[in-house]
């Protein structure tokens, strides 16, 4: 993890990425996420699945939509590592 993640748990960049237009992936074992922005909706949509396969073939666990400002970027993560830590209990 680096000290600029915007994360404790996973390696996610800052809000400019996302609010840029960028997309994100990321995975720790057979957790996985996407983070794709929809900067006409203003919007982040978040996609988590489970397993090997890539985020095309994988069908979604969850799909989570959150407004495309700081706040909204904040509330995903809180759930992204609420998932995560939720289920390694």
């Amino acid at each position: 993890m680096t000290e600029t993640s915007a994360s404790k748990i996973f390696d996610l960049r800052r809000f400019y990425y996302y609010e840029s237009g960028n997309i994100f992936t990321g995975s720790k074992n057979d957790f996985n996420f996407k983070i794709v922005p929809d900067t006409k909706e203003k919007t982040l949509i978040l996609y988590i699945w489970h397993g090997k396969l890539c985020s095309e073939l994988a069908e979604m666990d969850i799909e989570n939509s959150y407004p495309l400002t700081q706040d909204g970027f904040d509330e995903m993560i809180a759930y992204l590592e609420k998932i995560y830590t939720s289920e390694k209990q």
